[in-house]
Parts: C-alpha cells; structure tokens; sequence
C-alpha cells in the first residue's frame, strides 16, 4: 500500500478529516465576527486608544504562552494515556496538570501585578491624559487572562479525546459573545477603552464556565471527586513543560517586545498598523492550527503505540494539506490586500498593508512547520529543540532593534522575522530527524518540493494576469477569485498525488450526484 494510501483508509484519518471539517466551520464564523469587532473596535476606539490598548494588553500577552504551553503538556500526557486505554493514569494526568495550572495562575498574577504594572507605569509611551486608563485597562486584562488560564486544561481534555464538535460549539459561543461585546460598546456611554477592558473580561468568565462545566459532565477524570498525584509524572510534566516554556517565552517576548520597541521608536499608528497586521495573520493561521489540533492527539497515539509509519504518513500529508490550505486563501489576499484593508478598515493605518503581507508570509513558513513541531514533542525529549529555536527566536530583537537603529524602515522587523523562520524551519527538520528518524529525503519529495512548485507557478500565473488587471473594486474581486482558482488547480495537478487527485474525483461526482438527486 502507498503511503498516500495508508493515510487515506486508515478509520483514523476519517476522523481527524470530520475534525478539522468542523473546526474550519467554526473558524469561518468566528473569523467574520473578529474581523468585524476589529473593525468596529478600531472605529470606536480611534488608532490613539486602539494602540494603546495592544501595547497594554501586549504587557499581558508576554504570559499567554503559558496556558498554551501548560495545555500542549497536558494534551501529550492525556494521549499517551488514552492511547494505552489507562484510565489510572488519566485521573493522575489531569489531577497533576490542573494543579500545576493553579500554581502558574497564582505565580502570573502576582508577577504581572507586580513587575508588570511597575513596567507598564515607567517605561510605556502612554499619552498623559490616557494613562489611568491604560492602567484600569492593565489589571482587567491581567484578570482575563487568569480566567483563561484555568479554561486551558479543560479545552486541553476535549481536544486530547477528539471531541472537536464540541470544542467548536463553545468556541462559537465566545465568538458570539465577543460579537455582542461590540454591539454594547457602541451604546454604552461608558470610557470605551475601560468598558472594552470589562466586557472581555466578562466573556472570558463566561467561557471558563462553559468549558469547565462541558468537560465535568462528559469526562470522569474532571469529576474532582478524588484528587491524585504521582511525583515521577510531575517531574516529567515539569521536564517536558519547563523546555516548552523556554520556547514559548521566547516566541511571546520576541512578538511583544517588538511591539514596545515600535511603541517607543514610531507614533501610535505604526503600533496600529503592526497589530492589525498580526491579527490578520493570526486569524488566517488558525486555518492551519485547526489541522494541526486534529493531527495533535493522532500523532502522539502513533508515536505511543510505536506506528511509526502511519506517524510519518500524518507528518507529511499533514504538512503539505496544512501549507496548501493555507496557500488557497493567503495568496488571493496578499495580491489584492490594499483593497481588502480598505473595505475592511475604511482608513486602515498607512502601513497597515505592508505589514500585512509580510506577516502573512511568516505565517506561512510556521504552517508548514506545524506538524513537525508536534512530532518533535511526541518523545518529550524538548531540551535541544526549544534551545535551539529558542535562540534564534531571541535574536529577532536585538537584529530588530539594530536594523531599525541604523535608520530602516518599521516592515524590517518582519523581514527579519522572515529570514529567521526560514532558518529555525531547516533546524527544525534535522532536530526532529535526530528525535524520531524522520526522513529528510522522502519530506523534501512528498511536501517541499509540491509545495514549492504549487507557490511558484500561482505566483506568476496570478501575477502575470494583476498586470493586466485594471483598477478598480469589481476588478478586484474578479482576480481574488482567478488566483483562488489557479491556487486550487495547481493544488490538484502539482499538489496533489495521483491517489489525492482520484479521491477529489469521487468526492465531487458523490456530491454531484446528490445534488441531481
């Protein structure tokens, strides 16, 4: 059997393709609700307050890593667990984690009320008039983010069992309630920026509810009837999530502190700008981490259970599916992303497009990089992997910081990023090559190289027809849908193996006939 076959038939790769169906449905819904807030938010809010409240909350933000990585921990252990059908040591992983998950509560909120409201005090650029604000604005953000924290183990479970319909459900609940957040902040004649800062808060509370309380009833080790506790799994959960923890620190501190550093060398707008860039490649990736969130706890199970071949089939495939469904709708805004920002925004920021582009290259790059990342945690061996990524991550600032200090322009910081993703994507292929006997060899010809000749030949195809595109809105959709078509041809005739392209074929003549029927 080939290996696109073995990917194909294996009851597995069903679910994990009816489990990324269902994130991608609930992504396209909450995708229109945040790009609508944003735009809503911005409007109301005006740049000013808007850059003031990334730069605040990007205080905060350098602690997301941690209930991100706390989880990543968690749903490793849980899959090792599940996948040996123990339920002795689910109990224990979860008792374990979720007590791990109150003491970095406790630790985060007294660091964050401490050194950093003492930072956010003295070294912020914040406008004189706006600065009680900032501050009310910094302990409702510290709040929200606690309640995320302990929201983090339970989406943690759901996901290490495969329950992605209800993982999608609850988070189309928060999407809904952050769409109601805007409608109020709108009518309320309250401080919008303080009143931002509450409703967030609020809907944060009420999502923490809705998870805790799904997972209780469904799963018998969140029951909490009796609490258990191993110290060798503690040692291992510390050892694997201590070195998950560096990697993740440096990526949050290198994103925020980029983000400080234009906040003290450029105006507001350009803070502006690189946020609204970032939330848009942050949105667009989600595409990618709905795959990788579905490809996670098969991974780990294949690694546990020593199938080593139906890991490497998940690696690859999952690479390559991840890039390409990201590819289909990156390319269509990357050409025509000055009118998109426009209709959007009205008046987006002036580097707004710039810097949206260029994030959305980088956040190509991590894409492709997604399910290598997840092999790379299956062995728990995370010492040389997030040191070595880790430094690179590090040395984005100061190169940032150089770069800019010389006299270039605020879209080098994304260069830099660039170049620097492109390097940790190669280091990461040969550590995971050391860690699992990934092959470099059948990677290249299975994933780089479709890959790279579906990038190229969309390129210049969908260039070449821009150029004699004129301006112009109904012009604009026009060649959004051209280079959405050539993306998926390309995709089907460069992309895709001969066993891909017949399994498109019967999927479209099942649903063909359907719909004659």
């Amino acid at each position: 059997m080939t290996e696109s076959n073995n990917f194909r038939y294996k009851p597995q790769n069903k679910k994990i393709m009816k489990n990324t169906l269902a994130l991608y449905a609930r992504q396209m819904l909450i995708l229109c609700v945040n790009l609508y807030s944003i735009r809503v938010v911005l409007n109301v809010l005006g740049v000013e307050e808007y850059g003031i409240y990334s730069v605040v909350a990007g205080v905060v933000t350098l602690s997301s890593f941690l209930p991100g990585t706390l989880a990543s921990a968690t749903q490793r252990f849980f899959s090792f667990a599940l996948a040996n059908d123990d339920k002795q040591n689910l109990n224990i992983a979860f008792s374990v984690n979720f007590a791990l998950y109150c003491i970095i509560a406790l630790i985060a909120f007294l660091g964050l009320e401490s050194v950093g409201l003492w930072f956010v005090g003295e070294y912020l650029k914040i406008p004189h008039q706006l600065f009680d604000t900032a501050l009310n604005l910094y302990h409702l953000t510290v709040l929200t983010f606690i309640a995320g924290v302990f929201t983090s183990p339970f989406i943690a479970i759901m996901v290490a069992h495969e329950d992605m319909h209800l993982y999608a459900y609850a988070s189309i609940c928060e999407a809904l309630m952050k769409l109601g957040v805007v409608y109020v902040l709108i009518y309320l004649p309250w401080n919008k920026l303080e009143l931002y800062g509450i409703l967030l808060l609020i809907v944060s509370i009420l999502n923490a509810i809705i998870y805790i309380t799904i997972c209780c009833s469904k799963y018998s080790e969140c029951q909490f009837r009796k609490f258990y506790w191993d110290k060798k799994l503690l040692r291992e959960v510390l050892d694997f999530t201590g070195w998950t923890l560096f990697g993740q620190v440096t990526n949050v501190v290198r994103n925020q502190a980029i983000t400080i550093l234009l906040n003290q060398m450029f105006n507001p707008g350009v803070v502006a700008a690189k946020t609204i860039a970032t939330t848009v490649a942050g949105q667009v990736i989600v595409f990618a981490n709905n795959l990788n969130t579905g490809l996670y706890p098969p991974i780990i199970k294949s690694y546990a259970a020593n199938e080593k071949e139906e890991m490497f089939s998940l690696i690859f495939n999952g690479s390559k599916l991840t890039f390409f469904l990201m590819w289909i709708f990156t390319l269509p805004m990357l050409i025509e992303m000055d009118v998109i920002l426009h209709i959007w925004l009205k008046t987006p920021p002036a580097e707004a497009v710039v810097f949206t582009q260029l994030a959305l290259i980088e956040t190509l790059i991590v894409s492709l990089s997604l399910p290598i990342a997840t092999a790379a945690r299956a062995p728990g061996r995370m010492k040389v992997y997030e040191l070595t990524l880790g430094i690179v991550q590090i040395a984005i600032f100061p190169v940032s910081w150089l770069v800019l200090k010389v006299g270039y322009d605020a879209s080098w910081v994304f260069w830099v990023a660039i170049a620097a993703n492109l390097l940790m994507f190669i280091m990461r292929l040969f550590i995971v090559k050391a860690l699992i006997e990934l092959s470099l060899r059948r990677f290249f010809s299975t994933v780089i190289f479709p890959v790279l000749s579906v990038t190229l030949l969309s390129v210049l195809l969908s260039l070449t027809i821009k150029q004699f595109m004129p301006d112009g809105l109904k012009f604009s959709i026009i060649m959004t849908v051209l280079s959405f078509v050539i993306v998926a041809i390309s995709i089907y005739f460069l992309g895709l193996d001969a066993d891909g392209r017949c399994k498109i074929r019967r999927v479209a003549i099942n649903l063909l006939n359907h719909w004659v029927k």
